[in-house]
């Protein structure tokens, strides 16, 4: 996951402060030092690492710092705080036109970025909120380009315009346009070429069609795994065209993260999205706040159960709470957590945003292994009869031989599912407000499978 090499440098910075009883201006001075070679080995600016360090420092060695009763604490606490002023403080919105007013937004990018996709992605949020979303297809160069707009505007549900790759971009831009106008669509989502680098001709044509269509929103998608490349094109892009925004990709891959704090220091422009997965339910709003506690190692709680709210069916999740109350934890419950996990990007997703398992402290999760395992899984569940999945008492030799059978793996995997799933039960039946204690469990967390 992205940041992990730097949390766990920072989280040891941490350690290490929180296990002194009084700090001296030599112990803050030391600390930041590995502070910086840790954003710099991130691959963030050194312009910016040099500023971050300086503003922290003026900070943390002030008189009610080093005196307080807690300094490293607060020394943590500055830096959480200076973290998020250097990504932007705030989220940021893309600013759509009021009411029902039509918004053009022209997606740009290099090659490789991910731009196309995440156009699709970018339609399906806004879809959700109501929009009426229409994909223009201008990207008449990559072979497949206007293909792969329309196989993911179909599974998003969502209009395509398209004129071929025989036709001017500028010319469908504005076809594309009146198109929207007549058939009262209020928002127009425009993907340009990307090419394998920045070069006038790519330039020439973004410029042409801001000159002949009204475009309010200029969002530039850059790959975070290119690091501090992924900068520079940001500050060329806004330079020569323009932009309002970045959508950042890619930082669920192996990154270092740096591009995720530099890009608002060094263009202005804000970060408005995060590519977390490949899948098209995989764009996140990019909140500052949260994306310093992630790197921090504090996870991401919010952004888990806002997951859990979007993923989750409120009257599936209203009967599993209710048969947790009454310690009925059944093979079907078994069955639904192991579909809303999926949903929500996996367990290494899941993992990965709870407090404390950030920074390389997560367990090694083989995505591919996890998921084969799901699979039979699932496989022995479905091989069961309604009766023994709501029933798992039936569960007698005879009966898991055939289990066994139906799902093509050996009887010894029959049995330690059976086994796992009455550990589980244990589990539950020991959590807070579960099983015969009564109470209720906490809102927030209903319906997460674990």
């Amino acid at each position: 996951m992205a940041f992990d090499s730097l949390s766990e440098k920072l989280q040891n910075v941490f350690k290490n402060l929180r296990s002194k009883g009084r700090l001296t201006e030599e112990d803050v001075k030391a600390a930041l030092k590995e502070v910086k070679l840790a954003l710099l080995e991130a691959d963030v600016n050194f312009k910016v690492v040099k500023q971050f360090v300086r503003d922290v420092q003026e900070r943390a060695v002030g008189q009610d710092v080093m005196n307080g009763l807690n300094p490293g604490q607060m020394v943590i606490k500055i830096v959480n705080e200076e973290m998020v002023r250097l990504m932007g403080s705030e989220t940021t919105e893309l600013a759509l036109q009021p009411g029902k007013a039509m918004t053009v937004i022209m997606m740009t990018g290099l090659q490789g970025a991910g731009k196309t996709t995440t156009t699709a992605k970018l339609a399906g949020k806004y879809k959700q909120k109501g929009k009426k979303v229409l994909l223009v297809a201008c990207d008449v160069y990559r072979p497949a380009a206007i293909e792969q707009l329309q196989i993911n505007g179909e599974k998003q549900g969502v209009e395509v315009f398209s004129m071929g790759d025989k036709n001017r971009p500028v010319d469908i831009a504005k076809a594309a346009v009146e198109h929207a106008a007549k058939h009262e669509f209020n928002l127009v989502i425009i993907d340009t070429a990307g090419r394998l680098h920045v070069d006038e001709d790519m330039m020439a044509e973004l410029l042409e069609i801001k000159e002949h269509v009204t475009v309010h929103q200029t969002v530039l998608v850059v790959d975070a795994m290119t690091g501090q490349d992924a900068v520079n094109v940001a500050s060329t892009f806004e330079e020569k065209i323009g932009i309002d925004g970045v959508i950042l990709t890619k930082l669920d891959g192996d990154t270092r993260g740096g591009a995720a704090l530099s890009i608002r220091a060094v263009t202005g422009k804000p970060i408005l999205y995060a590519g977390m997965g490949e899948k098209l339910s995989d764009l996140e709003q990019f909140y500052p706040d949260r994306m310093a506690s992630r790197i921090l190692g504090m996870g991401d709680v919010l952004t888990l159960i806002e997951k859990a709210q979007e993923e989750f069916d409120e009257e599936a999740a209203k009967k599993m709470e209710q048969k947790m109350r009454r310690n009925e934890f059944d093979f079907e419950m078994y069955l639904e957590s192991m579909s809303q996990m999926r949903k929500m990007g996996g367990i290494s997703s899941v993992l990965g945003m709870m407090p404390g398992l950030g920074g390389g402290k997560m367990p090694e999760i083989d995505e591919a292994a996890a998921e084969k395992n799901l699979a039979r899984t699932e496989a022995m569940i479905y091989s069961m009869t309604q009766e023994e999945r709501c029933n798992p008492a039936l569960l007698n030799p005879s009966r898991k031989r055939r289990i066994a059978q139906g799902a093509g793996v050996d009887i010894a995997e029959v049995n330690r599912l059976v086994k796992q799933f009455e550990q589980m039960k244990k589990l539950m039946k020991q959590m807070p407000g579960m099983g015969k204690r009564g109470g209720r469990r906490g809102g927030m967390f209903k319906g997460l499978p674990f």
